[in-house]
């Protein structure tokens, strides 16, 4: 089976600054993949060079065998988009918006359509409400409905759950997983790291316009970090850890927070147990592949 978006070496540049720097990878049928990045690092102009929206320098793109943007017209139809702003409609309630956006693809949708999308992201009960009497969470939900007016092949989420409250984000992951269970391929850009260890099959991590690392959550923890982290805070912590440097593993220092990441946090635990210093021990995961590859440095 084809992959349904193919980027080969693609480059963009505004100016002297290299927003997408020989940027390459491909994406399978029914998978569900991320990108994950710093403020800046190019994921959304990344995002509108596959849509079309944007033209890139050099390289190549094929959405659903399709070249961009030469066929992103034909390409669209086939997709959905969820963007970070949701860009609903307030003049119409949640069906209308429903009804107003498949006419932008030629589509006369159904009744049982729009209650069918309603149902899927939970709304069943606020057709015929007004976009400024939603929470935050339930446009997010109708944004996801209005994506899939057109029974999309794949689907783009830029920051899908960004300002979400835990039970709206969870409910937003359960209907992912759902699109990609009926077989939806999925992209999309995160800030959290739990939504894409949860989420996604591959994950791919850029920086300064380039791919830093790509793989399963699971492979890129294993490749990257150490499997333990002891975090340690408190006034003198550092020091003693500069002392008990044979146990205290790899360091990374943040104001008096130390996160000290370790092959075996035995030794190191046993320590910390007799001294007033206040430490959690926890398994790495995403967030600390995340700070090693890109660092803990501020981007705006």
């Amino acid at each position: 089976m084809n992959p349904t978006l193919v980027v080969e070496s693609v480059h963009k540049s505004f100016g002297n600054i290299q927003a997408v720097n020989g940027v390459s990878f491909s994406i399978a049928a029914g998978e569900c993949v991320g990108i994950l990045g710093p403020n800046g690092a190019g994921k959304s102009t990344l995002l509108n060079i596959c849509l079309g929206v944007q033209r890139h320098l050099s390289g190549s793109i094929k959405l659903l065998g399709m070249e961009m943007p030469q066929q992103s017209l034909a390409a669209r139809a086939r997709i959905g988009i969820v963007p970070q702003k949701d860009m609903l409609d307030p003049d119409f309630t949640c069906a209308e918006n429903l009804s107003v956006y498949a006419g932008y693809f030629g589509l006369s949708v159904s009744a049982e359509k729009i209650a069918e999308l309603l149902d899927f992201a939970g709304l069943s009960e606020r057709n015929k409400t007004a976009i400024g009497n939603l929470s935050g969470g339930m446009q997010r939900r109708l944004a996801l409905a209005r994506a899939l007016i057109n029974d999309p092949e794949m689907i783009f989420l830029d920051e899908p759950t960004t300002g979400l409250d835990p039970q709206a984000r969870h409910l937003i992951w359960e209907r992912l997983r759902n699109l990609q269970e009926s077989g939806k391929t999925l992209l999309l850009t995160t800030h959290f790291m739990e939504e894409a260890e949860r989420l996604c099959d591959r994950i791919i991590v850029m920086d300064d316009g380039r791919v830093v690392a790509e793989g399963s959550p699971a492979q890129l923890v294993e490749t990257h970090v150490e499997p333990e982290v002891v975090e340690v805070h408190g006034v003198g912590a550092k020091e003693w850890l500069d002392a008990n440097a044979a146990i205290a593993g790899r360091r990374e220092n943040f104001g008096r927070l130390s996160y000290c990441h370790l092959q075996d946090a035995a030794p190191l635990l046993a320590a910390l147990r007799d001294l007033p210093y206040r430490f959690v021990h926890r398994r790495s995961n995403m967030e600390d592949v995340f700070l090693r590859l890109t660092g803990r440095g501020l981007r705006e």
